[in-house]
């Protein structure tokens, strides 16, 4: 002799599976499209290089540069830094200093003293080859 049975509901199981998916499908379509590249990246052969920080204000700015997986093997040796431009001058590139990639990655910040008005853009140079990235103005 068996115990007492459930009743089946098999139209609960698809209507919370529905209910889910259509949870789902309705995020994606309200997310905003992804840009074709990052906002104040450039692309330097084999990688990306970023620089991030309070465009048109003074403060902590962050440059990274993240080797595509094409790059071939080992680790290299990176300064980072930025450049400033004004409607007057294009300053000299300012360092953050020099760094060994790590897992392909190499990150350095620093502050730097901008105004408005102000344009910066990411430096790095590898060997004495030099990369920038795209200007961003505040």
């Amino acid at each position: 002799m068996t115990g007492p049975t459930r009743p089946r509901r098999p139209y609960a199981r698809r209507a919370g599976l529905a209910a889910a998916l259509c949870l789902v499908a309705a995020t994606a379509a309200a997310a905003p499209p992804a840009p074709a590249a990052p906002v104040g990246c450039g692309g330097p052969t084999g990688g990306l290089l970023c620089l991030r920080g309070p465009v048109g204000h003074p403060g902590a700015y962050t440059a990274r540069y993240r080797r595509h997986r094409a790059a071939g093997p080992g680790e290299v040796t990176v300064r980072l830094g930025y450049q400033r431009k004004d409607s007057r001058i294009t300053a000299f590139p300012g360092w953050f200093g020099t760094v060994r990639t790590s897992g392909g990655a190499a990150t350095l910040r620093g502050r730097v003293g901008m105004t408005a008005g102000e344009c910066i853009r990411g430096v790095m140079e590898h060997g004495e080859r030099v990369y920038v990235t795209k200007w961003s103005c505040g």
